[in-house]
């Protein structure tokens, strides 16, 4: 059961900042943590779960590096969250609040430009050695560096300086108030300095051959590269008895398995080989999951609801690049994806649309015109914003069939008016002859590559010559990465907390930058404006405005062709697993959620 009424209530509480950071025990980004300082566990654990257990996992896939904070590689996507520890934790049953982790307190000046934590005495690495100020000050700089992942980059030109205050205190200083980014210190992984002292390069190139040394609760014990990667929970880690990691971390082994396709890891999971099987779609659920080991109840399925954010999936195009910088090409291909239709195929017409970033939650926009903050923030950018992001903008719905004339229809005016016309040969042709493109897709879906087929077929009806790209994932990486593709699909996920990330999802360095996660290139000073307004907010009106307005930018901007998204996360498992299901967080099935409170049932 979700507990809709302290979501809404934490999301309402508007406090000066400075209040926000009043208890040295944990920070909210709004109003006080939850739990107070002497909590003894996290609400959605269950404190008396028993350890033990193998649990499995699979991934379609391949990896080459276990260095997770670095640009190139592959790398198992679960490491950077079960193999490396922060100097605070994220309360996945609030929408922003940290508790310590490594560190027993935090600290944050009158100002809300410096943020200090103090660490934990007991706080040790994986080989018995104490976490230092140094290995946090070394972690810090190390990702700031060109090589690192650009999510952490994007963040360290911000901070002006990480200090030794004393032996056991570190201070992080702003130039200006930044709520949202004195938390975000708290959360960057700690490392180990005398692992990579003097052979940084190492650092950046780092494979599989050697494993991370780790404050957290696994250790990296067996690698097959490209085929597994096992974590053994560590019987010495020093946190155990932290009210924070109470009755998280049961499981003992942690199996990561990699599979060359969707149908493999299925059949795996099938004949007993994994834990645990998602399930993205609707209809294969109903239809797909009545095999033996269901029948017998060695299998069961559970299904875990949640309130954060659809976040955005669908084919995204790429505005560096002609026809996608045009705005009216871009709703023609929205006009002619036949989502209806598709979904009808794909998902038995169950799974709910996408209609814009942050639906599903309290910080999506509103149907109808732009009222009250909102307005006022748009207001400025009035003259050059797209139709439809201050009046209102809603996805066209199609009446289900599978020629969708209206929307092609819609769609073919909307080339005409930007110079696109069929020829007689039922080409489209623009400025620079017939308009051709590539849709770059990852390996391995299935379902994906059946929706790109029908929506390919609407394509070409309207003379528009569309060629698709398979690529394994070192590839799509690396296309996607340095912004080589016309049209993709990708999928962001976005948090009830949105704050300095944004800047790198959607931020304008990320329309020449390598490795943002800007793929469709916009640099539109409207969507930098919003982002400022809701990291400058004084209040949560003042913040859930601004998130909203950016949502509108974002969404008006036609930017992606939407798909459908998942309110409920479907999950078949060992019968044997367990998880608390009467406690369930805010984010549902998230980081944070299996198999970290998960156990096995004796």
């Amino acid at each position: 059961m979700i507990r809709h009424s302290f979501l809404t209530a934490a999301l309402s509480t508007a406090v000066a900042c400075s209040a926000a950071f009043a208890d040295g025990h944990g920070i909210a980004l709004y109003g006080e943590p939850a739990l107070p300082a002497d909590y003894e566990h996290l609400p959605q654990v269950n404190p008396d779960a028993p350890k033990g257990g193998v649990f499995a996992d699979g991934q379609v896939g391949s990896f080459d590096s276990l260095n997770p904070h670095i640009q190139q590689g592959r790398v198992p996507w679960q490491l950077r969250f079960v193999a490396y520890e922060s100097l605070m934790g994220r309360a996945y049953d609030e929408p922003f609040t940290l508790y310590g982790l490594l560190a027993e307190r935090v600290e944050v000046n009158d100002n809300d430009t410096q943020i200090t934590y103090t660490l934990h005495p007991e706080a040790r690495f994986s080989d018995g050695t104490p976490v230092t100020v140094e290995d946090v000050i070394w972690s810090w700089n190390i990702l700031g560096q060109e090589g690192a992942h650009g999510r952490y980059r994007a963040a360290f030109d911000k901070v002006k300086s990480v200090e030794n205050v004393a032996d056991n205190q570190v201070r992080f200083s702003l130039d200006e108030p930044d709520r949202e980014l004195l938390m975000s210190t708290g959360l960057r992984p700690i490392m180990k300095k005398s692992q990579w002292e003097g052979r940084e390069d190492s650092f950046f190139d780092s494979g599989v051959r050697e494993a991370p040394i780790s404050s957290a609760p696994y250790v990296i014990t067996d690698v097959d590269p490209g085929r597994y990667v096992v974590l053994t929970r560590d019987e010495d880690y020093w946190g155990d008895n932290l009210p924070f990691r109470r009755g998280t971390n049961n499981i003992d082994t942690f199996r990561m398995e990699f599979f060359g396709d969707a149908t493999a890891h299925f059949e795996a999971f099938k004949a007993g080989e994994l834990s645990t099987m998602r399930e993205t779609n609707a209809a294969r659920w109903a239809r797909d999951y009545d095999f033996p080991a269901v029948q017998a109840g060695d299998v069961v399925k559970s299904e875990v609801p949640h309130q954060r954010p659809s976040g955005m999936t669908g084919f995204v195009m790429n505005t560096r690049r002609a026809p996608f910088d045009d705005w009216r090409v871009r709703q023609a291909m929205i006009e002619a994806f036949n989502f209806e239709y598709i979904n009808g195929v794909v998902n038995a017409g169950v799974q709910p649309r996408i209609t814009s970033y942050f639906s599903n939650s309290p910080l999506g926009m509103e149907t109808g015109a732009a009222e009250g903050r909102v307005a006022d923030l748009l207001a400025p950018f009035a003259d050059d914003l797209l139709p439809g992001t201050i009046e209102g903008y809603e996805l066209p719905v199609t009446d289900g069939r599978a020629a969708n004339r209206r929307g092609l229809r819609r769609a073919t005016a909307l080339l005409e008016e930007a110079g696109y016309v069929a020829g007689d040969d039922g080409r489209l042709r623009g400025p620079d002859g017939p308009v051709s493109f590539e849709i770059l897709l990852p390996q391995g879906s299935s379902e994906v590559r059946a929706i790109t087929d029908i929506y390919t077929e609407a394509l070409e009806r309207l003379g528009i010559d569309v060629s698709v790209a398979t690529v394994d994932s070192a590839q799509f990486k690396q296309r996607t990465a340095e912004y080589e593709f016309d049209m993709t699909w990708y999928s962001w996920g976005l948090s009830l907390s949105p704050g300095n990330e944004q800047l790198g999802y959607w931020g304008p360095d990320g329309v020449t930058a390598t490795g943002s996660r800007n793929l469709m290139g916009t640099a539109d000073p409207a969507i930098v404006a919003m982002i400022d307004a809701m990291l400058s907010a004084e209040s949560r009106d003042d913040y859930v405005a601004a998130v909203k307005a950016l949502d509108r930018v974002l969404t008006a901007g036609r930017y992606v062709v939407p798909s459908y998204h998942n309110p409920v996360s479907y999950i078949a498992h060992d019968a044997a697993l367990r998880y608390p299901a009467d406690r369930l967080p805010i984010y549902g099935d998230w980081i944070g959620f299996q198999p970290d409170i998960w156990w096995f049932e004796q």
